[in-house]
């Protein structure tokens, strides 16, 4: 398969995942990287723009070493994508609240010191930003149509909120470091799917 033909086949597997389906609001920032409105009113992100900014991180990732990333989410719906996607390349997790001087306070017993961090949602991932700047640590942040993202270093436009499209963020910057590694081809198909990246509702949450 050539990889004009394998690009254009994760194209229509993503395109169904809901990853570039914004909100009703758009900010400044995300201008550049929204196409249209849908007709219910929703603001579309450019797939095209995703999928290079999703290789620019990974190249990113592979040059500063996955195990000196941490991968910060206080998102329920992240849990599963992050937890997959560190296990995989080897990078932290740090999920749910995250702890004031993290990143800032070496006296701290949690204090660490990654080259780069990886938020998904510069909105409730506000702390690790601030810490992450303060610190001089690139951020790489995964930025829905209103989302504000001053200091996010590496933008990745996508639909952030939604559970199928989560998991397909976090599947896709997988693939790609494994590609940047040589240890995955263009051509060749993943292990895992998006589906094993995908964080299960509880029956109290489908209810």
């Amino acid at each position: 398969m050539s990889q004009q033909t394998e690009a254009s086949d994760i194209k229509k597997k993503v395109l169904a995942t809901g990853i570039r389906v914004g909100t009703q609001v758009k900010t400044t920032f995300m201008k550049p990287f929204i196409t249209k409105a849908s007709p219910e009113g929703l603001y579309m992100l450019d797939l095209d723009i995703t999928l290079d900014r999703i290789k620019t991180a990974a190249k990113f990732i592979n040059r500063l070493g996955a195990e000196n990333l941490i991968v910060c989410s206080g998102r329920q719906y992240a849990e599963t994508p992050v937890e997959k996607f560190c296990e995989e390349l080897g990078a932290k997790p740090l999920l749910g609240r995250f702890m004031p001087g993290t990143l800032t306070n070496p006296s701290l017993p949690y204090y660490i010191e990654p080259k780069i961090v990886l938020i998904s949602d510069p909105q409730i991932d506000e702390q690790a930003i601030i810490e992450a700047t303060n610190a001089g640590i690139p951020v790489i942040g995964i930025s829905n149509t209103d989302n504000l993202t001053t200091n996010v270093d590496l933008v990745i436009p996508a639909n952030n909120r939604g559970r199928k499209a989560l998991a397909t963020v976090y599947w896709l910057l997988v693939r790609q470091v494994l590609i940047e590694r040589g240890q995955l081809k263009e051509e060749d198909s993943m292990t895992s799917d998006i589906d094993d990246y995908e964080t299960k509702l509880s029956d109290d949450e489908i209810e």
